[in-house]
């Protein structure tokens, strides 16, 4: 039995079967939608949530789970396993301050823990989880799990594409003239998360065909490696669209279960509806 416990947060994208199998506890992040408080996952699932936000006066805001909420997991965890060390592994420091209270939290408590920034989300998140949970359940030592997440952190790679300006604007990464203009000449922007771990736009053009030209290079970009590892295709409400890319994807790479999943909030209020994530792990 692993004297390691694997804690994460709602960013991650997981199915329910891992979360099970390897005993992942996921702390949820706080979702607010003209006013009101959701627990991502919690009291509010993916699906509904695109639905709301779709609907909402106010572009939603998503918070980083309290400290609170993580020294509650924390002690959880070491009233059920006393002697056990736990790992937090988090979504990037640069897209929410999650780790950061997961830092906060663990010097609360009595418990040991160590906390591991992603770099990344969704899919990509999951990568490094799992690596850690699989280590975990086999008996490996915390210096030795941490060692092969760096590793895993830098074959992780998550590239967007989304079909429109408005979440962007509203979010204040975009001017609102800049938005419209974009909007009326139909521009279409592909993204990636950087080194740093934050969402840096690669590329933009007019219609799906510029879509269609970056998710193209990602792929193209994805054979130039010598070994695919992990892949993962998420979406905020086009799942026919997410559908036929996994299609593509094995079709290439057959021996790989892609898993396809609604992305969370941290994402899709970035991005708005309409996107598509193909995420990868590969040396």
């Amino acid at each position: 039995m692993s004297n390691i416990r694997i804690v994460t947060d709602s960013a991650v994208a997981l199915t329910p079967e891992e979360i099970q199998k390897y005993e992942i506890t996921v702390v949820p992040l706080t979702v607010q939608i003209d006013g009101v408080v959701y627990e991502d996952g919690v009291t509010l699932q993916r699906e509904a949530f695109l639905e709301q936000m779709a609907v909402s006066q106010n572009l939603p805001q998503t918070s980083q789970p309290s400290i609170g909420k993580f020294q509650a997991a924390y002690e959880d965890i070491r009233t059920h396993y006393p002697d056990a060390e736990i790992l937090s592994i988090h979504l990037s420091s640069g897209l929410s301050g999650t780790v950061h209270a997961a830092e906060q939290a663990a010097a609360l408590t009595s418990a040991e823990i160590t906390t591991f920034d992603t770099l990344n989300a969704d899919r990509s998140q999951a990568f490094q989880v799992l690596v850690a949970a699989k280590m975990a359940q086999s008996g490996a030592k915390m210096s030795d799990i941490l060692t092969e997440l760096e590793q895993v952190r830098q074959e992780s790679h998550t590239f967007l594409s989304f079909t429109s300006l408005d979440n962007m604007v509203a979010g204040g990464r975009l001017s609102k003239a800049s938005g419209i203009i974009g909007n009326l000449l139909n521009i279409k922007v592909g993204a990636g998360v950087d080194a740093t771990g934050s969402v840096e736009v690669l590329a933009k053009g007019r219609g799906m065909k510029a879509i269609a030209k970056f998710n193209d290079g990602v792929i193209a970009k994805m054979q130039d490696y010598s070994e695919m590892l992990a892949i993962g295709v998420s979406h905020a409400g086009v799942p026919e669209v997410a559908e036929k890319m996994a299609q593509r994807l094995n079709a290439i790479w057959p021996e790989i279960k892609i898993e396809v999943m609604t992305t969370g909030p941290i994402i899709s209020t970035h991005t708005g509806i309409g996107a598509l994530a193909i995420l990868y792990r590969a040396r």
